[in-house]
């Protein structure tokens, strides 16, 4: 039936393995990585991303626990904000407050895992389907542009350009994720230690748990770390493999 076979046909595709990378492009793509998330200008304007991961982090553990979500709004200075309902205290709350600064980081180590076995379409398909999910629970004209943008950028990639481009850019863009994942957490530190943020997610978990907001900032810190480190590990599997370290 050309109905099953289409789909058999996109299912092949999607879950059909590239080549793997030059060693070089791994290389330059975590340079340019790296200088996004150092250099304030490209930072300021790339952390948006890092905010559509944080309150999607957000979101998604809320509909996990069964809080009812009643929207995310993202902001043109890089903040964001998930609506939730439910009980104020809890497990389901402590798991909402948590995943956001998380996020974004076990996104790009979900990511790194997917090019360690070089499925970069599924990987900017999977990008594209997540974005779209979350633009309907959008309720700010900005956040709206800010996924329709985003979305379109990976959906242009994925469909016009060659695969060495599109290599380059998901490589960059993981690689982006996982150093991108860090950087919020200091500036929390940072601004916290300037009684700038009493609201913050550390701040609210600190009123929730035991534990002070120093431990979750501190816990926060620890997992983007830790993704940081995995994540290298399996996107330079290509550079070790040239360099005759793997089987």
């Amino acid at each position: 039936m050309p109905l099953i076979d289409g789909l058999t046909t996109l299912w092949d595709t999607l879950t059909s393995a590239q080549p793997d990378p030059p060693p070089l492009l791994v290389v330059l793509t975590a340079v340019v990585a790296v200088a996004v998330v150092a250099v304030w200008r490209t930072w300021r304007i790339a952390r948006n991303a890092v905010t559509i991961a944080h309150e999607g982090g957000h979101a998604l553990m809320a509909l996990l626990t069964r809080r009812k979500l009643h929207g995310i709004r993202l902001h043109s200075d890089t903040s964001g904000l998930t609506v939730s309902a439910g009980r104020p205290d809890g497990p389901g709350m402590i798991l909402t407050l948590l995943a956001g600064y998380v996020a974004p980081s076990l996104l790009g180590l979900g990511g790194a895992w997917l090019l360690a076995g070089n499925r970069i379409t599924l990987l900017l398909w999977l990008a594209v389907a997540l974005l779209l999910a979350m633009l309907v629970l959008i309720r700010n004209l900005f956040g709206a542009l800010s996924l329709l943008v985003t979305g379109g950028i990976v959906l242009a990639v994925s469909w016009y350009t060659p695969p060495e481009v599109q290599a380059a850019f998901a490589w960059t863009s993981i690689w982006f994720l996982l150093v991108g994942g860090v950087r919020p957490v200091f500036e929390l530190r940072r601004q916290r230690s300037r009684g700038r943020m009493p609201q913050s997610d550390a701040d609210q978990l600190a009123r929730l748990t035991p534990f002070p907001p120093l431990f979750w900032v501190g816990f926060f810190l620890l997992v983007a770390l830790g993704a940081l480190a995995a994540g290298a590990l399996l996107l330079t599997g290509p550079l070790l493999a040239d360099a005759g370290l793997t089987g």
